[in-house]
């Protein structure tokens, strides 16, 4: 145990963990906890997390009971949107460490048994990357130039931008460039900030660099690839603007029919490596026809489920989602997965306390109220119900301990979406804060005492450190361990069929296999509990042998 590493001091549970060898396609059930780099533990004393933080730090990971890590970006780039914009993806950024710490700790999460999955973002690079660098200097009609997405503007002198789209982040998405002698030229297109230009997947150059990016992390050992905004890769060349209602495959730059080339590509190199190697997709599609496609078996292998994430804390809207997921991805025989949260959502604990509990980026608005006691026991609520579904689950860093979406003080704020709205919408930042370990105030042992960290934790976090959780049986993190140990353990958990149990209005309850069930109560009344003669976990204690309001069960059904 390092010297800043929490202690354990709860009873350890009856039976410990088992780290088996899991099977190899254990991205289909596995418990994967996704880490902000920048904030899950600062090793070298500079405010801002590091891979030595996380080395540091596997033995919580696997206490906690997780089968793999995910990495948002940890590549070297200028973190114009949090390191989304990649400047190189054969190294990593100095402020994390360096490739030989990558391939260390890569290597030290698989002796724990923990696979290593990375995030890579191939709609775009930084402005900073060599290539983009050597399109602006080399002027229009350049070579360089045609692995991006450069033209002319509208209007009489080319001042009006090249088409009506609209940036994921707000406003238009292209930016035009000027000489060194101030001389306005072309514009470039990037569908997020415009320190991220968007690639041209029509030329040779990104497939051929993309595939070798590939090959580079699996010869790392890394298991898995996460595709950032796997939908926005390819675009019609000529550029249209948007029509006004665009069928599905009709839109010029989601969803096109050349992504599907593109990851049958991808999906030939991960076999090369062995099954046990995964793709799995960022792929925001309200389609169901056209989403399936992507899990064809020469495709992706999974897909991350947003509608299940952004699903308000409502019964009948949780079972729909609930229902079209399994169906969708029984059809195409892909693993459903099952998030709450990630580094881009309003926690769990904030958003489930607020009168609108879905999520969406464009309702985000500063001083929401939000009740933090019911988004709490609703979180550990959702926990238990989303872990006890067929599947892999996705944890993101600090779900765990049930932290806030902490308020930033305005000239904190450091993610693009808000100054790209004008200050309206607050941004990501709040769900990315750094990590509270132990101690009574910032930096809560994420950092040295005294520390500023590179956004700022709130002052009352220190009854949800895991220091302080971790002797607390009945705290959030508590309440993870169990889940996640009964989930990797229980057999019903591991290959039991899902089947529902009638309920009254409000409750969701359903089988896995013959000895397991849970039932979550949705109303504000307890409710009786299906006849069992065993119960697992709780969320909440039950009141008379009912289940409480805004509470979960796992038990042991007699019927």
């Amino acid at each position: 145990m390092t010297a800043t590493e929490p202690r354990r001091s709860e009873p350890e549970p009856v039976a410990p963990p088992v780290f088996t060898e899991r099977p190899a396609d254990w991205w289909r059930s596995a418990a994967i906890y996704q880490i902000y780099p920048r904030s899950f533990a600062d090793a070298n004393g500079d405010g801002t997390g590091d891979l030595a933080g996380v080395r540091a730090r596997l033995t919580y990971l696997r206490d906690l009971g997780v089968d793999a890590i995910w990495f948002t970006p940890w590549f070297p780039s200028p973190m114009a949107d949090g390191g989304y914009d990649v400047a190189d993806y054969r190294a990593i950024d100095p402020i994390f460490g360096d490739l030989a710490e990558a391939e260390a700790l890569i290597q030290d999460a698989l002796e724990l048994g923990i696979r290593t999955i990375i995030d890579i973002v191939p709609n775009h690079v930084s402005d900073q990357h060599r290539w983009f660098r050597a399109a602006v200097a080399a002027g229009p009609g350049a070579p360089e130039r045609e692995r991006f997405w450069f033209r002319d503007g509208r209007g009489t002198d080319g001042e009006l931008p090249p088409n009506d789209w609209t940036s994921e982040f707000g406003g238009t998405p292209w930016t035009r460039l000027t000489t060194p002698d101030g001389v306005p030229e072309q514009w470039y297109l990037h569908l997020f900030s415009a320190e991220q230009p968007d690639l041209n997947w029509q030329h040779e150059d990104v497939r051929r660099e993309h595939e070798e990016i590939l090959r580079f992390w699996f010869d790392r050992a890394v298991a898995g690839i996460r595709i950032d905004s796997a939908a926005l890769l390819a675009k019609d060349p000529d550029l249209p603007d948007v029509p006004a209602d665009p069928r599905p495959g009709e839109h010029p730059y989601v969803d096109r029919e050349e992504l599907q080339e593109i990851y049958r590509g991808w999906r030939r190199i991960a076999q090369e490596y062995g099954t046990d190697r995964a793709l799995i997709g960022e792929v925001w599609l309200p389609d169901t026809a056209r989403f399936i496609r992507y899990l064809r078996p020469d495709a992706l292998h999974a897909a991350f489920n947003f509608d299940f994430m952004t699903a308000p804390w409502d019964a009948e809207a949780l079972r729909t989602s609930i229902e079209t997921t399994l169906r969708v991805h029984g059809e195409a025989d892909a693993p459903a997965t099952w998030v709450l949260s990630n580094h881009d959502v309003t926690r769990p604990v904030t958003r489930y306390g607020r009168a609108d509990t879905a999520f969406s980026f464009e309702t985000k608005r500063f001083g929401t109220p939000t009740d933090r006691a019911l988004g709490e026991r609703r979180a550990r609520a959702a926990a238990m119900l989303a872990m006890g579904l067929p599947g892999a689950y996705y944890l993101y860093q600090g779900e765990e301990l049930g932290l806030d979406e902490a308020d930033i003080p305005p000239d904190r704020i450091q993610d693009p979406m808000h100054f790209r709205s004008g200050g309206v919408d607050p941004g990501r930042d709040g769900c990315r804060v750094p990590l509270p370990w132990s101690g009574d105030r910032p930096p809560y042992g994420f950092s040295q005492p005294g520390v500023k960290t590179w956004l700022p934790q709130p002052d009352g976090w220190a009854h949800l450190t895991a220091q302080a959780q971790s002797a607390d049986p009945r705290s959030m993190l508590s309440l993870h361990r169990m889940a996640l140990l009964i989930r990797r353990t229980h057999p019903d958990l591991v290959t039991g069929d899902f089947s529902w149990i009638d309920t009254a209005p409000g409750i969701l309850a359903f089988r896995r296999g013959t000895h397991f069930a849970c039932v979550v109560n949705l109303t504000d009344t307890p409710v009786a509990l299906p006849s069992s003669d065993h119960v697992w976990l709780a969320s909440s204690p039950l009141e008379a042998g009912r289940l409480a309001p805004d509470a979960a069960v796992w038990l042991r059904p007699t019927t």
